[in-house]
């Protein structure tokens, strides 16, 4: 999955899910609510992994360049 669909899919998460949060309290749901959160959550654990995904891509794409320099001298 691209790095900018993931954040799409993780902000959607978190919008929809303090949306249905919102919703569960104004309508006394609290499975609604409860669901709310849930998802919000969801949106957040979404983007830590995107986070340290890039993170992980950019340590070994500088390890290959590093590597790719030295071979080069």
């Amino acid at each position: 999955m691209s790095n900018l669909k993931d954040k799409f899919e993780s902000a959607k998460d978190k919008v929809m899910g303090k949306t249905k949060e919102n919703v569960g309290k104004a309508t006394g749901s609290e499975e609604t609510e409860l669901n709310g959160k849930v998802q919000s959550q969801k949106g957040d654990l979404k983007e830590k992994v995107g986070d340290f995904k890039e993170k992980i891509a950019k340590k070994i794409n500088d390890t290959i360049d590093e590597k790719k320099g030295n071979n080069e001298k």
